[in-house]
């Protein structure tokens, strides 16, 4: 009887590797380097505002009204001799931080509501849930005037009312990580083990909640920005001759048409303060989602 001898079966060809999507790669990983580099960048030049700053932003040292360009005012200079850009220089600095600020407290407060109720469960849930939602149904722009306005004006009372109506939206997305979190087998083991539940939550729920709100939190510095301009803009930030830039844009409205540069100016630095934010939010963004 003839043995049948093994099929030969010819190798297969080497997988080939296509390159077409390396620039988007590239590209990608570019743009979240920039962003991250653009909010080092910024918070550099926050940081480092009052001794970047040519002047005293405070003081009159020149002649008033002078036009961008003019000798010792690269940004020109206001109705009573103050050097434009160091005044935009020290509001940046203030909105910057009060951003800051405000995305810490938020996390803080929302991040901790979030974490027990989604941890917990059950009426807690409920509670926290329903008493963050109560904020949510509020319109936050009017609830944070209503809080200046009964509070008084001056920065930290905008940061306060701001972070007032800011931290529910944490709060929400880490009680939505948590809970997805809460079926997964590590935390199901780690509880059939005896864990506590402190510790379940500590070690094993809220570092899987943490990229996600932080994601959300980098995202909403631009939106910050424009927030606690619009406060000082509408005069409930701190008073003059402080250097914020929504009360020097507002303060400065008479000028518009002739001496278009003072009001101008600190309008222009919120809005590429924003975009920076923006910018920077989604570079931090794609860093996170990658892990």
């Amino acid at each position: 009887m003839a043995i049948a001898e093994p099929a030969v079966v010819p190798p297969s060809p080497a997988p080939v590797v296509s390159r077409a999507g390396r620039p988007r790669r590239d590209l990608t990983r570019l743009q979240a380097w920039g962003g991250v580099g653009l909010l080092v960048a910024v918070t550099l030049l926050a940081l480092l505002a009052k001794v970047v700053a040519p002047q005293d932003p405070l003081a009159p040292v020149g002649v008033p009204l002078q036009p961008p360009g003019s000798a010792g005012f690269p940004l020109g200079s206001d109705s009573i001799g103050r050097d434009v850009l160091s005044r935009v220089l020290v509001g940046l600095q203030l909105s910057w931080f009060g951003a800051i600020v405000v995305i810490a407290s938020g996390l803080l407060v929302g991040g901790v509501v979030g974490l027990v109720a989604g941890a917990v469960g059950g009426w807690v849930d409920t509670v926290l849930m329903r008493f963050t939602d109560l904020f949510l149904a509020l319109p936050a722009p009017v609830l944070a005037i209503a809080v200046v306005a009964a509070l008084g004006p001056g920065l930290r009372n905008t940061l306060l009312a701001v972070g007032v109506v800011w931290w529910p939206f944490y709060a929400r997305i880490v009680r939505g990580e948590i809970r997805t979190l809460r079926a997964r087998p590590h935390v199901e083991a780690a509880r059939l083990a005896g864990t506590g539940g402190v510790r379940i939550a500590l070690r094993h729920l809220l570092p899987g909640a943490v990229p996600a709100a932080v994601v959300a939190a980098s995202l909403d510095v631009g939106a910050l920005v424009l927030t606690l301009a619009g406060l000082s803009f509408l005069g409930l930030g701190q008073p003059a001759p402080a250097a914020e830039l929504g009360a020097d844009s507002a303060r400065n409205l008479s000028y518009l048409l002739q001496q278009w540069w003072i009001p101008v100016m600190p309008g222009v630095a919120v809005m590429l303060l924003a975009l920076a934010g923006n910018v920077a939010g989604d570079g931090v963004r794609i860093l996170l989602d990658k892990r």
